[in-house]
C-alpha cells in the first residue's frame, strides 16, 4: 500500500527491527573505537581493514565457500588480522607516512577483489554487496553471534585498553570490523566509525577549564548521532524504497551536522 507515493509496505517491523539492531551492534564497538581512530589520526584504517576482510571473503568464495558461510567468516577474520599486523608493522617503520600507506593497502585490496572476480558473471554483485551491504536482509542468526563478539570486544577494550598496547588495539579493531562488514558492508562500517566520532570530538574538552563535554559525554553524543542516523535512514529508505545503506550514510551525516549544533548551544547556555 502506498500513501501519496510512500511505500507503507516497506515499514515492516520484521525487516526493519533486525536491521536496526544490527546497526546498534555495529555502533557498540564503533563508537569507542572510532574515538580512538580519530585520536590516533588513522582515519582510513577502517576502510583498509574492511576491504582486506572483504578480500578474504572473496578468496574463500573463489575456492568454493559461500559468501556468508563459515569458510568466508574464517577467511575474513584471518585476512583482517593479517591486515592489522601489516598496519602495525607499517606504523613502526613509516609512522610519518602511515595514512598514505593505509590508503595504499585499501586500494591494493580493492583492486585484488576486482581481479579475482573479473571472470565471475556475478562478480559485480558480490563486490556491491561487500561495499554497500545488505542490511535489510540481516537476520537474527547473523546478529546474535555478532552481538556476542562485539560485547567481548568492548569489554576487553574498556577493561584492558591501557595494557594491550598498539597491537592489541589493532587486533580488537580487526575483529570488530570483520564482524561489522559481514552485517552492513564497507561503506556503512566506515561511516559508522568516523562520522559520529568526528562530530562528537569537536564538542569534547581539549583543555581543563574549557567549555565542552567529557570523554564519556562525547561518546554519548556520538551514540545519539549513530542511533539517530540508523533510525532515520531505515525509515526513509523504507518509505521511499531507496537503498538502505546509502540512505543511512547520508542520515548519519545529517545527524552529525544537526545534533552537535544543538548540544553546543546547550553548553554555551550552561556556561
Amino acid at each position: 500500500m502506498t500513501i501519496e507515493g510512500l511505500n507503507m509496505e516497506g515499514m515492516d517491523a520484521g525487516i526493519l527491527l533486525p536491521a536496526f539492531v544490527a546497526g546498534l551492534v555495529v555502533l557498540l564497538t564503533h563508537i569507542p573505537l572510532g574515538r580512538e581512530v580519530i585520536h590516533r589520526g588513522i582515519i582510513f584504517i577502517d576502510l583498509a581493514i574492511a576491504q582486506i576482510a572483504g578480500l578474504g571473503v572473496i578468496i574463500a568464495f573463489q575456492f568454493g565457500g559461500e559468501m556468508h558461510g563459515l569458510e568466508a567468516q574464517g577467511a575474513a577474520i584471518c585476512s583482517a588480522l593479517l591486515g592489522a599486523w601489516l598496519i602495525h608493522f607499517l606504523e613502526k617503520r613509516a609512522s610519518e607516512h602511515l595514512e598514505a600507506m593505509i590508503g595504499i593497502c585499501f586500494v591494493l585490496a580493492a583492486s585484488a577483489s576486482v581481479l579475482l572476480l573479473a571472470h565471475n558473471p556475478h562478480g559485480s554483485e558480490h563486490i556491491k554487496e561487500l561495499l554497500v551491504g545488505q542490511i535489510l536482509w540481516v537476520d537474527w542468526q547473523q546478529i546474535i553471534p555478532a552481538a556476542i563478539v562485539s560485547a567481548i570486544v568492548v569489554l576487553v577494550w574498556f577493561k584492558f585498553k591501557h595494557k594491550i598496547g598498539k597491537i592489541g588495539f589493532y587486533v580488537l579493531f580487526a575483529i570488530a570490523i570483520t564482524t561489522s562488514v559481514q552485517l552492513i558492508g564497507v561503506y556503512l562500517v566506515f561511516s559508522s566509525l568516523i562520522i559520529p566520532a568526528l562530530a562528537a570530538a569537536k564538542l569534547e574538552k581539549s583543555k581543563p577549564g574549557m567549555a565542552g563535554l567529557s570523554a564519556t559525554g562525547a561518546m554519548i553524543i556520538a551514540a545519539i548521532i549513530g542511533v539517530s542516523g540508523y533510525s532515520l535512514g531505515l525509515i526513509v529508505s523504507a518509505l521511499f524504497d531507496l537503498p538502505s545503506g546509502a540512505v543511512i550514510v547520508w542520515s548519519l551525516l545529517i545527524s552529525a551536522l544537526i545534533i552537535p549544533v544543538l548540544v553546543s548551544k546547550s553548553i554555551k547556555v550552561e556556561s
